[in-house]
């Protein structure tokens, strides 16, 4: 492999037209700059210059090594330039996953406050594994997720940065009794039968323990895959249910919403990054837009939806 440092002398005795003007050129000794062409026509075997008059010109060989030195150099320069914008959180790519409630009402604003600051940075977007929404940061597929805590749980090499909290909303048929209070004891539902809005995972687990502290556990009638559907079986009438706020941005006409307490349930919302990323730019600056969008929206999640 061809010394690239000697290349750039070979270039700079071509461009000057002397190995003195090299010399001057590079801040070297002329015997330096005679010494690295030397070293470059032993490597090469070959002649790389030719005395002309007072001064020197290349040979064939000389020409093209000197041509591609320039290239090299433009490639250096442009590598360097790249280099400062992507550790200055100019260039890049982050991938982003994240679930549904919260691409909607969290990733997406966050996304488009980023992406003004920081347009040359390419952003890949996709829903997390609901099965285990940590495995693509921790194998390297994603820079970032977007997730639920799993209470009770290590996660050896990442670092979960908390959003916000995202309280549970007790979701009744228009006619229920119970929706003449404004406020619910979660033991009021107790004896209700319930439609069911989470997967097994951390949000379920959340329903389950604030249930458990209530002194009772959910009789689902029904159950369900997501928010929308879950409020569809309350309105007609099948069940109660606990939807977080983040889940009833669209709010079925035919339920009430009320307030919970004793126990309130409350999943924690958390970005989660590997901590042999954290600290990189782009990725700083991402989390950074998360956390200002959602605290942005923080002083409206205590509201109790009407």
């Amino acid at each position: 492999m061809l010394d690239v440092r000697r290349l750039q002398v070979l270039r700079a005795v071509v461009t000057g037209g002397s190995v003195s003007a090299a010399a001057t050129t590079l801040g070297y000794t002329p015997s330096a700059v005679s010494q690295q062409v030397a070293a470059l026509e032993k490597q090469t075997g070959t002649a790389l210059l030719e005395r002309a008059g007072r001064g020197v010109r290349p040979t064939a060989a000389g020409r093209l090594l000197a041509e591609h030195a320039a290239v090299i150099e433009r490639q250096l320069a442009e590598a360097g330039t790249a280099l400062a914008d992507l550790l200055a959180g100019r260039s890049g790519s982050l991938a982003v996953r994240y679930f549904a409630t919260a691409g909607a009402a969290l990733v997406a604003p966050a996304v488009a406050a980023f992406r003004d600051g920081h347009p040359g940075v390419r952003l890949d977007l996709a829903m997390t594994d609901p099965e285990d929404p940590l495995q693509d940061v921790l194998r390297g597929r994603a820079d970032l997720a977007v997730v639920v805590r799993p209470g009770g749980h290590e996660h050896p090499g990442l670092r979960l940065v908390h959003l916000f909290d995202d309280p549970y909303r007790a979701v009744l048929p228009k006619s229920h009794p119970l929706a003449a209070k404004r406020v619910l004891d979660l033991a009021d539902l107790a004896a209700e039968p319930w439609v069911g809005s989470e997967r097994a995972g951390p949000c379920l687990d959340t329903v389950l323990d604030a249930c458990a502290e209530a002194g009772f556990r959910p009789r689902v009638a029904v159950d369900s895959d997501d928010y929308p559907t879950a409020q569809g079986f309350v309105a007609a009438g099948l069940g109660v249910a606990l939807v977080p706020l983040l889940g009833l941005a669209r709010r079925h006409p035919g339920v009430t919403v009320r307030k919970v307490r004793t126990p309130e349930p409350v999943r924690a919302i958390h970005a989660a990054v590997r901590e042999s990323a954290w600290g990189q730019p782009a990725l700083a600056h991402l989390v950074t837009a998360l956390r200002e969008t959602a605290r942005a929206a923080q002083p409206n999640s205590r509201a109790t939806p009407a």
